[in-house]
């Protein structure tokens, strides 16, 4: 018996487009689901070291929840590298602002913290309508049924 190994040969070729409808979504169990797409993890020929993922798009990331007091309590912060150079923004007015970044730093942060990561996180294309500008790749839905938490397609 010979276990199966994926070369890296024709990986970009090989990628699929799925577009994601993130109305009414709660932006955790979203940017989990995208996060896993976008790895490769729903592919049984997922490899650690390897970029087997996906391109996902998420769209009408303005009318993304949050579930609690997240809405009210959770704050970004950055820091601008001079003294005294702490920023802070809450979630509620970035969310007003800039959607798109909400959902992209959420779904950032379940990725890997290396070069592997930041090529995943390349392959994510967030819009805070329902217009996209991708639809010569021929996006396939991508429904997340949110009793198991599972990604089916359509």
């Amino acid at each position: 018996m010979s276990t199966y190994f994926p070369s890296g040969q024709g990986l970009a070729e090989k990628r699929k487009w799925y577009v994601v409808d993130a109305a009414g979504q709660t932006v955790g169990r979203l940017a989990t689901e995208v996060a896993r797409v976008l790895s490769g993890k729903n592919n049984p020929q997922w490899t650690p070291f390897m970029d087997m993922g996906d391109h996902v798009i998420v769209i009408n990331a303005r009318q993304a929840v949050f579930k609690g007091s997240k809405a009210e309590q959770k704050v970004y912060r950055h820091h601008t590298l001079y003294p005294g150079g702490l920023r802070e923004i809450s979630v509620k007015d970035q969310f007003a602002k800039h959607p798109e970044r909400v959902i992209e730093l959420a779904v950032r942060g379940m990725l890997p913290k290396n070069k592997l990561g930041k090529a995943m996180g390349k392959k994510l294309k967030v819009y805070a309508d329902a217009n996209h500008r991708h639809a010569a790749q021929k996006p396939e839905p991508l429904t997340l049924d949110p009793r198991a938490g599972q990604q089916q397609q359509q």
